[in-house]
């Protein structure tokens, strides 16, 4: 069961950073996302309702599922989607595969649990894989100006990705059902947004094209419905940090299609870049032996 929920999260949330790109356009980033996670809960919340699966929930509980919606389902995609203007989608999934760094930090502030030797060890292949793939491009300028500004954002999302994991977890040791909890978290979460949208003055654009509709349906269906529910479940059934170990495979995923339509040129940097992000994530789950063995690589 647990392989299955990695796979079809994998699958589903690998995609849909090229679907973020396709939405850039003419509808405001804030109204994109308003869009998306209004139809999620749309979907979600009645159907669990019509199967009799949608658990009651106490006053305290819909506090955190607010906190929920807010992490997980409306600021850290307001800071995604805006890191996708200004660098390649496959490269902001590459900064999301850092999760399971945060996670482990948050877990050890908000819980208490030991960050263990090779989790900094992680931290230093990750980051250094990072700087690999961004460091020559954002010097050349190849991305622009506003690449660190991106990257930036990347980074920021990821933390509130992050947090909202460690509201998961509060929810799942309350006994709340995660397709429960994303039902009102989605709901609370669009209604911030539309907050986001009256206090900004944000239009509310209509949809312009068939493109666009596909993207949205993609993302709220696939991306959220099912995505962040089978997320959650792992998060529910192994634990936020080994959940997060899904997000390593995102970048394969999402690069590939980045350099298929938009121009991501592969290169050896590329390469060396995202096998050191891999690897910084894959040590946090390994034994004490494998990274031992990677540090003697290393000296080598």
């Amino acid at each position: 069961m647990n392989l299955a929920l990695f796979a079809v999260t994998v699958f589903v949330w690998g995609t849909t950073w090229f679907a973020i790109a396709l939405q850039l356009g003419p509808v405001p980033v804030l109204t994109s996302i308003f869009y998306r996670f209004a139809l999620a809960a749309v979907i979600l919340g009645p159907g669990l309702a019509l199967t009799g699966r949608l658990a009651p929930m106490r006053p305290r509980d819909h506090g955190f599922a607010a906190l929920l919606g807010v992490c997980l389902f409306s600021m850290n995609f307001v800071c995604f989607y805006n890191a996708t203007r200004f660098i390649p989608s496959g490269l902001v999934s590459v900064v999301f595969s850092l999760a399971t760094l945060y996670n482990a930090v948050l877990a050890r502030l908000l819980f208490g649990e030991p960050i263990a030797r090779r989790t900094l060890f992680a931290a230093a292949l990750g980051l250094g894989g990072l700087a690999v793939l961004f460091a020559p491009a954002i010097r050349d300028g190849a991305f622009g100006t506003n690449a660190p500004f991106g990257l930036a954002l990347a980074a920021l999302g990821t933390l509130c990705f992050s947090l909202g994991n460690m509201v998961s977890r509060r929810n799942s040791a309350a006994g709340i059902p995660p397709a429960t909890a994303n039902a009102w978290g989605m709901s609370w979460g669009a209604a911030f947004l539309m907050v986001l949208i009256l206090v900004t003055g944000t239009p509310i654009v209509a949809p312009p094209d068939a493109t666009y509709l596909l993207a949205l349906g993609w993302l709220a269906i696939f991306g959220s419905v099912i995505g962040f529910t089978t997320y959650l479940m792992l998060v529910a059934r192994i634990g936020s940090g080994r959940a997060a170990y899904a997000t390593v495979m995102f970048p394969v995923v999402a690069l590939v299609l980045s350099g298929l339509w938009e121009g991501y040129v592969w290169d050896g940097r590329t390469v060396l870049g995202l096998g050191l992000t891999i690897a910084g994530n894959v040590v946090i789950f390994a034994g004490p032996a494998v990274v031992d063995r990677l540090r003697g690589l290393a000296r080598a």
